[in-house]
């Protein structure tokens, strides 16, 4: 592939990881609206996954799943030799790997949530919500460790501020996830699900301007 050609298509594949959090965040958002008894003080992002209109959030989940391994297939591509150009697009398609088996293992049914499941936590979890659990997982850390990966190279090239917003990014993301009290932990995680799918969309939109200059 020449070099005339390859830009517009790396161009696209970033272009993927801007579009996906907005993507992500619609059709959540969306749901938590529109479906009857969601209460997302109370209920995951997860729970969207099951119920009659379920196939949404799994549909949600795996296509920005592999939106955000276009665009890591774009960052390594523009970052291919440079700090953060291994370990950084690894990360990210961890991320999408970790959204698309989240989708393709659905959580349990909890918290009043569908109509008619019980209220609580299950006694004992299913093998696919235990596996939705592990994909859930993945996918965070892979993102929040990411933006410290990012955050070293921004600090190598001086960029100050980028630096400090990749780590702000992580760091408050893990606060949020990792916050002892199960009180609006929906609306925690929902939080920081809004970071990170952020903070991956500008910076795949700085990459780009980076490979323009």
């Amino acid at each position: 592939m020449t070099q005339l050609t390859r830009a517009p298509t790396t161009n696209r594949l970033l272009t993927c990881g801007i579009i996906a959090g907005a993507v992500f965040v619609a059709v959540a958002g969306a749901q938590m609206l529109l479906r009857p008894g969601f209460d997302l003080s109370r209920h995951a992002i997860s729970l969207l996954s099951l119920g009659d209109l379920g196939w949404i959030q799994i549909a949600n989940f795996v296509v920005t799943g592999v939106l955000a391994i276009a665009c890591a297939i774009g960052i390594r591509r523009v970052l291919y030799g440079q700090r953060a150009g291994t370990w950084g697009p690894i990360l990210v398609a961890a991320y999408g790997v970790g959204l698309v088996s989240a989708g393709l293992f659905s959580a349990d049914p909890s918290a009043g949530f569908p109509a008619g499941a019980p209220e609580g936590l299950p006694e004992h979890f299913s093998r696919h919500a235990i596996l939705h659990g592990v994909a859930a997982m993945l996918a965070f850390l892979s993102l929040t460790v990411a933006c410290l990966v990012f955050a070293r190279r921004f600090a190598t090239l001086g960029r100050r501020g980028w630096a400090a917003y990749s780590v702000a990014t992580g760091v408050v993301a893990v606060l949020l996830a990792a916050w002892p009290s199960t009180a609006g932990a929906g609306i925690r995680l929902a939080l920081a699900a809004l970071l990170t799918w952020a903070w991956l969309g500008l910076l795949a939109a700085r990459l780009q301007a980076d490979s323009k200059n």
